[in-house]
């Protein structure tokens, strides 16, 4: 095991190809190297360098989550006007996201400065649990939203409204449903073992046991799959619908020879008209943050492709970043959520007109305000 003192030097010559002796594993406590798989004893250490980038991205990852929606609890719990049924939704995707980065990633800065586990197998297991836990969560929060507004957008006086009840009944389903999956490997259905970069832990993908790579193939249908066809299925649908209906207004507007008809109509036609930007970027960012773990664990089970320590920093980040721009999507991105925002905290609105949009009583029917209200809260 590489002395403490003297580690600077074996590193760096390690990475320039100095001594080819030494490991990523060389820093490993004794009691965690049961949990590492053989694979990782081909690379040499990591350059330092990349610890204290991979720290740095970390720390500023958990500030910007916890700022952005510790935030959105606040504002959304504090504002009875945004107490609706779908709005608990948003505050649970913020909930799982706020606490995801309140377990990842003090443990994994720490880690990254002593550049490798230091907190014990145990620590190891409950730190992958959580963080499997809470992502889990947040991708099917995400989903029932989506459900939501496709109901609301799509179905139109059709679709049964949400209700308090409904959304604790999605919201307790959403968390049984992932604690399920994620204490799996606890009871020896695969197993949670620190990644190859030493400093963060998560499923074993590497583990040639088909039993154990089963998990790993079921769990990504329910949790990567399965959300995914659900998020772009109620988009795509939500988009036409949205198209449908301008292309409607026009053809109103032209029978009655008029330029247009959106005076009555103008702030409810003004949102639906960013849906399709919203319903994009929406899915690009949900694949964007959970893919590169994707291909990770399927390139370690399928042998796919050499994964080194530092490509599993990609995973880790790419996943974690997901909980800092999802308080922007679901929930900045909400007109009635700046208006109270501006109220409460206006040293953190940034320009932009905050003034909240009209009730839904001036002219327009209930479920048309709903449907106001939930494509402005994508």
């Amino acid at each position: 095991m590489a002395s403490t003192a003297l580690i600077g030097e074996p590193l760096m010559a390690a990475r320039w190809g100095g001594y080819s002796n030494q490991t990523v594993v060389d820093m490993v406590l004794p009691d965690m190297l049961p949990s590492i798989d053989p694979h990782w004893y081909q690379f040499a250490p990591m350059n330092p360098l990349w610890h204290g980038i991979l720290g740095f991205v970390i720390a500023c990852l958990g500030f910007i989550s916890w700022t952005g929606n510790g935030v959105v609890i606040y504002v959304f719990s504090c504002t009875k006007s945004l107490r609706t049924p779908s709005n608990l939704l948003v505050v649970n995707l913020a909930f799982s996201d706020f606490f995801m980065m309140v377990i990842m990633c003090p443990f994994m800065l720490i880690n990254c400065y002593h550049q490798t586990w230091i907190f014990g197998p145990l620590m190891c297991q409950l730190y992958a649990f959580f963080g499997s836990l809470f992502g889990c969560t947040s991708i099917w929060t995400m989903v029932t939203i989506s459900f939501d507004r496709y109901n609301v957008i799509v179905k139109g006086l059709s679709g049964k409204p949400l209700t308090i009840k409904k959304a604790i009944l999605w919201i307790t389903l959403v968390w049984l449903h992932a604690l399920i999956w994620t204490v799996f490997p606890i009871f020896g259905w695969n197993r949670y073992v620190p990644e190859g970069n030493m400093t963060a832990c998560g499923t074993d993908y590497l583990t040639k046991d088909w039993f154990h790579k089963s998990y790993i193939l079921i769990y990504s249908v329910f949790c990567y799959w399965l959300p995914l066809a659900i998020i772009i299925y109620s988009y795509t649908f939500i988009v036409q619908a949205v198209a449908a209906h301008e292309k409607q207004m026009r053809e109103q507007a032209k029978k009655m020879n008029v330029a247009s008809l959106r005076s009555a109509e103008a702030q409810n036609t003004s949102a639906e008209c960013k849906l399709a930007k919203v319903a994009l970027m929406t899915i690009s960012l949900w694949f964007m943050a959970w893919t590169p773990y994707f291909i990770i664990n399927c390139a370690g089970i399928f042998e796919t492709m050499t994964i080194s320590p530092l490509v599993t920093i990609w995973g880790s980040l790419f996943a974690k970043a997901s909980a800092c721009y999802n308080p922007v999507v679901y929930g900045i991105s909400h007109p009635k959520y700046r208006a109270a925002l501006n109220e409460k905290l206006p040293f953190l609105v940034c320009g932009g007109d905050t003034q909240p949009p009209p009730p839904a009583g001036d002219g327009q029917s209930q479920a048309s305000g709903d449907a106001t209200a939930s494509t402005e809260k994508l």
